[in-house]
């Protein structure tokens, strides 16, 4: 069972991935026209939520690994990684509003520059506790 565990939380892994690329693609926002943009952001929403699926695997299964593989965690870097995967959760969820009313401002022909800087903004933040949460992942604490 351990075996099939890691399998799924390496899957978790690559599906947030999407949050390593997610700065870069919502930077290209100003350079497209309005109907790239509302396409950009119809996929982005989408790839959205298959990262915050991906979150929730990494969560339930790594959860899962901790409690049966037997290694000691420091509880400072268990509390460090619940709030890191919080935040990122948070975030993301966040980030599906403005990204919702790019594609709606595309699809009538309005402005939505404050909300390419919202969504610029937020994805980068996220991108930094992304790659916060693979160092804590490769160089855990033990006690």
């Amino acid at each position: 069972m351990n075996t099939v565990m890691l399998f799924l939380h390496v899957v978790g892994a690559v599906g947030m991935g999407i949050y390593a690329i997610l700065p870069f693609l919502a930077g290209q926002f100003r350079k497209l026209s309005g109907a790239a943009q509302e396409g950009l952001a119809s996929g982005l929403v989408t790839a959205g939520r298959f990262g915050q699926f991906a979150l929730v695997l990494q969560l339930l299964t790594g959860g899962y690994l901790m409690s049966q593989l037997g290694l000691d965690y420091t509880r400072g870097w268990m509390i460090t990684v619940g709030i890191l995967f919080i935040a990122i959760g948070a975030l993301t969820g966040i980030v599906q509003k403005p990204l919702k009313r790019i594609a709606a401002a595309a699809k009538e022909g309005r402005d939505a520059s404050a909300d390419v800087g919202r969504v610029r903004t937020l994805s980068a933040i996220v991108f930094i506790l992304f790659l916060a949460i693979l160092w804590l992942m490769q160089d855990p604490w033990y006690a």
